[in-house]
């Protein structure tokens, strides 16, 4: 590079002197916090602009003195680049840029470390001018698997003190990103101070409100270095192209220009064609700037990529398209590189069989063929990504072999219309009836619960810091497996051999677990930190001796009884004692109302000697006392409804308020046995497999197949806000938001099998606050932060993977790091720290290896 001196080379970073500031550039990855872990900070000689190499190896560049004291002129300059082209200067930038954008890896481009950030509101009298970050820095970043997509990130930055405010909030606002594209209409602009801006829509509101980042005291060369790689997205977005060997003639329809003045009278009048300060102040700049188109491999120019014409092939007959075709980018997710390769611009579609009712499907097609046609259900596990305009789903294809695609969308209003369509078609699909059926207010709520992906706040924390905690995960988990021999083999019976484990229940005042398998109940104990084999309750039977597997088992009378559902008989409980293994009751609840569901009359009444408990039919909810004499439903704690709701879950808080789910997904939430629901909260459509709720009842977490519902039951405004939905009901314009939470598309590539999660849990225990849902799918034990779920953040989850299948999973009581394992051939203990985030090794990892490191009896080892 022209202007380097190997006598300022530096192994730690590389420094330009930009007239009398220092810019000193690192390579962060993704991150947005230094070394230690901590928040951004000002500090000293602030970094004006940073690049970054693939690497973390550091360069060294000085200019010398002469271009030293040109920039410092131009730095002193209101208007510095009208005059900017300086040979020397220019190769500096060129090898710069250079550099800069030809790693991929390179997760950050160029930053503006000192800045504010404000919302503009033209007309507002009261706050035009509003002031978001007072201590900010600007950032474009390359958007994580999807190519020729950037993003704008403007992060706030903390002083000294600040961090450690923060940690006692709730929530926090550190970054606003946003998609780089044309729409956003950036320009450049200057403060009365003659402070340098960067301006650019707010897509999200009306059309002539606007953000705008102050660069102070950045110079000039690094405001026309930031404004040329910004106007390098847009055309990598527009074009799918790389932006690497563009001319300055290829950016400059990216330089936004303002609409011309309006002209008074009839006559359009002759006015010349309005100029943009942006236009001149960059047009010298990127003639210097650009880099040479080579003889051969030239970049795609704008001209190359055309929108497709939407191609007319023999599926199309069987089609009626719905919505206006989108164009967008497809992408296919490559296992081997771990990212979304693109593939080719195409038509995505909406459309319906002509020969079948709500029956919708989802195609792309380019100019010459049908690519792809896959119908639309929850199964594809839809997820859009609203800061890059992505539409990403599953698709499991002959065979059991899963896919992941991507749709990269345009522009704003086509990722949201895109986004609407599905979410309603999925919601006809599941309910069978067209969406203008839905009220207003059911409408809101399934919107509210749409599949998005939310924008992690602290998303930066994952690439070197993950890889270097895997490798200790890694480590810890061969030291443990080895450490873990199965010796269960040689006490149980012979019988128990056979067949699967079939569920799991945990025990609250011993040390015990319970796992039912066939007609056979093992019971174990808990150590330390596993679980061993203690004692086998054989060949479970009713009081005439038939025997039977049971449908549903839960403790009960502080661990002393078990209660037990017996499929042969659906109106009657059976009750075991535990101590001597055998069922010495039965309960007949009632005549013609069969029980399908059951609960403790309270979250921790199994601790207690609390004799009733709580039941469900398809269409009704009742207590169960068998102290009372006859039947044992009491009859004045008895709620039925006309029509079948198909009950499929209850569960209780600790006060003894009730969450009853159903098979049609919606769920009601009682403060008593007896009365009418206090809220009913509308069904998405998919069935809800099993339902839990935190001890204060505040939140609850309800399972359907392939994704969880976390819903908030505080009421947040109107008459009863602060209550909850259990004691008064929602206004209908204020219904609580569900948080989805499901994995990631291209994690479920790397397992490669359906998801159906088992019913997830919160940790449970007395005095304590949830902070971790638990659940399974497969062979994977899946643990989310709740703490992280709370904020936003929806993928905070991590991911264990056995050879068995895992059957049921559930906390210890009264512990929120051990998890209870039951596969279908073994039960184990694992800690939450061994949870590893997804990665391809977590997801997938080499067999053989794994057979290696585990024990010889793991993989068929019934109790």
């Amino acid at each position: 590079m022209e202007g380097r001196t190997d006598d300022d080379t530096d192994s730690d970073g590389y420094k330009i002197k930009l007239g009398y500031r220092q810019v000193v550039c690192r390579s962060r990855g993704n991150k947005q916090s230094d070394e230690s872990g901590q928040l951004p900070r000002r500090e000293p000689d602030t970094p004006v602009a940073t690049s970054h190499s693939g690497d973390a190896s550091m360069q060294s560049v000085t200019l010398r003195a002469a271009q030293r004291s040109h920039f410092a002129y131009y730095s002193s300059c209101p208007s510095p680049l009208s005059s900017f082209p300086l040979p020397a200067t220019m190769n500096i930038f060129r090898s710069l840029i250079g550099k800069v954008w030809q790693d991929p890896n390179a997760a950050e481009v160029v930053k503006i470390s000192t800045g504010q950030l404000y919302f503009i509101r033209p007309g507002n009298i009261r706050s035009s001018r509003e002031c978001i970050y007072n201590d900010a820095m600007a950032t474009i970043r390359r958007v994580p698997s999807v190519e020729h997509n950037f993003q704008l990130v403007v992060t706030r930055v903390y002083e000294d003190g600040d961090q450690e405010l923060l940690e006692d909030e709730d929530e926090t606002d550190e970054e606003r990103v946003f998609l780089i594209s044309e729409e956003l209409e950036f320009h450049t602009g200057e403060t009365p101070e003659k402070e340098p801006t960067f301006v650019w829509r707010d897509l999200q509101g009306d059309i002539d409100e606007c953000y705008e980042f102050v660069a102070t005291g950045t110079n000039a060369p690094t405001r026309a270095f930031f404004e040329t790689c910004m106007y390098r997205a847009m055309y990598e977005r527009k074009y799918r192209a790389s932006a690497e060997q563009t001319q300055d003639t290829d950016l400059a329809e990216f330089i936004w220009q303002p609409p011309p003045p309006k002209t008074k009278g009839k006559g359009k009048g002759t006015s010349k064609k309005a100029s943009s300060k942006d236009a001149d102040v960059l047009s010298s700049a990127m003639r210097g700037m650009s880099v040479n188109h080579s003889a051969a491999g030239s970049s795609a120019s704008p001209t190359d990529t055309k929108p497709p014409k939407a191609a007319k092939s023999a599926i199309d007959d069987i089609f009626e398209t719905l919505v206006e075709e989108d164009e967008a980018g497809l992408y296919l997710w490559d296992r081997e590189q771990k990212t979304f390769v693109g593939q080719e611009i195409v038509t995505a579609r909406i459309v319906q069989r002509t020969d079948a009712k709500f029956n919708y499907w989802l195609t792309s097609t380019n100019e010459e063929r049908q690519i792809l046609a896959h119908r639309i259900t929850s199964d594809i596990i839809p997820r859009f990504t609203p800061s890059s305009w992505t539409f990403s789903w599953n698709y499991m294809g002959p065979g059991n072999t899963q896919t992941t695609w991507c749709l990269t969308f345009v522009s704003q209003n086509a990722y949201d219309s895109f986004q609407s369509e599905l979410t309603t078609r999925v919601w006809e699909t599941l309910h069978q009836q067209p969406w203008s059926k839905a009220k207003p207010d059911e409408q809101r709520y399934v919107m509210s619960a749409t599949f998005e992906d939310v924008e992690m706040k602290d998303a930066e924390d994952s690439e070197d810091e993950e890889e270097a905690v895997l490798e200790e995960l890694e480590e810890r988990s061969e030291s443990e497996e080895e450490e873990a021999p199965d010796d269960n083999d040689e006490d149980e019976p012979k019988a128990l051999k056979e067949g699967r484990n079939q569920q799991l229940t945990v025990g609250y005042k011993g040390d015990r677990s319970y796992v039912v398998r066939g007609n056979n109940i093992g019971v174990f104990r808990h150590t330390r930190d596993d679980v061993k084999y203690y004692a086998t309750i054989s060949k479970l039977a009713d009081l005439k001796g038939k025997e039977f597997i049971p449908k549903n088992v839960m403790l009960h009378d502080q661990d002393s009884k078990m209660v037990i559902m017996n499929p042969n008989d659906p109106n009657s409980l059976y009750n075991m004692d535990i101590e001597r293994g055998k069922i010495v009751e039965q309960w007949k609840v009632s005549e013609s109302v069969p029980i399908t569901n059951m609960a403790p009359d309270s979250k921790f009444a199994q601790t207690t000697r609390e004799q009733t408990l709580v039941g469900t039919s398809h269409n009704a909810l009742f207590r169960v006392d068998p102290r009372v004499s006859g039947t044992k439903m009491v009859e004045s704690q008895y709620k039925q409804y006309a029509s079948n709701n198909k009950f499929s879950g209850v569960t209780t808080t600790t006060s003894g308020k009730l969450a009853v789910a159903s098979e049609k997904g919606d769920i009601r939430l009682f403060d008593a046995i007896g009365k009418n629901a206090k809220t009913a909260l509308h069904p998405l459509g998919d069935p809800i497999l099993g339902i839990d709720v935190s001890s204060d009842g505040r939140w609850i977490v309800a399972t359907t197949k392939t994704y969880l519902l976390v819903i908030d039951t505080l009421i947040g405004q109107g008459r009863y806000a602060g209550s909850l939905g259990f004691d008064r009901s929602f206004p209908a314009d204020a219904k609580p938001q569900p948080k989805r939470l499901q994995l990631r598309p291209e994690h479920v590539a790397f397992m490669n099998h359906s998801i159906s999660f088992t019913p997830a849990r919160f940790n449970l225990g007395e005095g304590q606050e949830e902070n971790a849902i638990v659940t399974s799918t497969g062979q994977y034990v899946i643990a989310w932060d709740f703490g992280k779920v709370k904020k936003g953040q929806m993928d905070r989850y991590e991911i264990k993977k056995y050879e068995d299948l895992v059957v049921q999973d559930n906390f210890r009581f009264g512990d929120d790091k051990e998890i209870i394992v039951a596969l279908q051939n073994n039960v184990l203990s694992v800690n939450k720290k061994n949870l590893r985030r997804p990665t391809r090794t977590s997801l997938a990892p080499d067999l053989d290896a794994l057979r290696k490191k585990s024990s010889s009896g793991i993989v068929n080892s019934p109790y």
